[in-house]
């Protein structure tokens, strides 16, 4: 069946909500308990931004992740959490994408690739954001804990675009 605007349109919205979805569901999962890193989450939700780099455009990923990240912060009621969600998901939207373009890495090592630079986008808003130097003693944990969280989530990635497939976009 070919692709067409409004059946591609459909699936980004699908995709919005799933993603959306997970980002709230992923604040049920209490990771402090395993590691005592305050804001510490596995990305769910970058799952949703992997499947649509792989199988729609660099375009369309970051217009899910945009209304992804601007819909969490009017639910959620916190604009802050919008600088923070955007920054470091807009970094790893491109750095993801760039990684994905070389060929020469696979998808669990992109997926690493993006959680790094999501963390590093979100301290780099805070350094903005405080006008202090401090969040940089929160970044060598957070990169640390992107190798975990960057493989989980590139597990899963592989996981969901071998299950689901390739003519749904």
């Amino acid at each position: 069946m070919p692709s067409t605007p409004v059946r591609r349109l459909a699936l980004c919205a699908v995709l919005t909500a799933a993603a959306l979805a997970l980002s709230f569901g992923e604040n049920l999962l209490p990771l402090a308990v395993l590691l005592p890193l305050p804001g510490l989450r596995l990305g769910l939700a970058n799952l949703v931004t992997v499947y649509a780099l792989c199988r729609l455009s660099v375009r369309e990923a970051a217009l899910i992740l945009c209304a992804r990240c601007l819909l969490a912060a009017l639910v959620g009621g916190n604009a802050a959490g919008l600088w923070f969600s955007l920054s470091g998901g807009v970094l790893a939207l491109l750095t993801m994408a760039a990684a994905l373009r070389f060929k020469k890495f696979s998808l669990v090592g992109v997926c690493i690739f993006g959680a790094a630079a999501h963390n590093t986008g979100q301290i780099v808003a805070s350094l903005l954001y405080f006008r202090s130097p401090a969040p940089l003693l929160y970044l060598p944990p957070l990169l640390a804990c992107s190798v975990v969280t960057g493989t989980v989530t590139g597990f899963a990635a592989l996981f969901l675009l071998k299950r689901i497939p390739e003519n749904t976009a």
